[in-house]
């Protein structure tokens, strides 16, 4: 598993992870966290997407030489929840290409953030999730060492944001 720096070129590859994890989610019965249509055939969605990753810094995971997951950081959150009041990094985007669930590949990436947090000298590190489904995308932040602080709601979707502090 290797961790690389990406850039606008890895649009279509990130797409591409994030396309699969909403299949991966939709053959779960889980329909309400990224919806039933693809990203990639989403104009809006892929025009969200280039301005997060040119927001900041996006992130690929290859594993052997393949796109197994994804994640842009940023200096800020989304519009849909509020700033942290101090310096943050802030994890967006974050997937795993259905092809590569269970091998470690989220971890290997929210790992990477924590480190890039330390290594910008920021002192938290913060990410926002889908917290219906029974809460189970919470308990896995929550297994990465994340602590829930702010529920919030867009429409009828639910959200959390989580933190680590360093």
């Amino acid at each position: 598993m290797k961790i690389r720096k990406g850039g606008a070129e890895d649009l279509p590859a990130i797409l591409a992870i994030l396309d699969s994890a909403v299949v991966w989610l939709n053959g779960r019965g889980i329909t309400a966290q990224w919806g039933t249509e693809s990203f990639s055939g989403r104009p809006k969605a892929v025009e969200q997407v280039r301005r997060t990753m040119s927001e900041g810094d996006p992130w690929i995971v290859e594993i052997d030489g393949v796109p197994a997951g994804t994640m842009t950081l940023t200096p800020h959150p989304g519009q849909y929840v509020a700033p942290a009041g101090e310096p943050e990094v802030y994890v967006r985007l974050l997937a795993t290409d259905a092809r590569f669930h269970g091998h470690g590949v989220g971890a290997a990436l929210l790992e990477h953030a924590a480190a890039e947090t330390r290594r910008q000298g920021t002192s938290l590190l913060r990410v926002d999730c889908f917290a219906g489904s029974e809460g189970r995308l919470v308990a896995y932040y929550e297994r990465q060492g994340f602590t829930p602080t702010d529920p919030f709601q867009v429409g009828d979707w639910p959200g959390q944001v989580l933190e680590r502090r360093f």
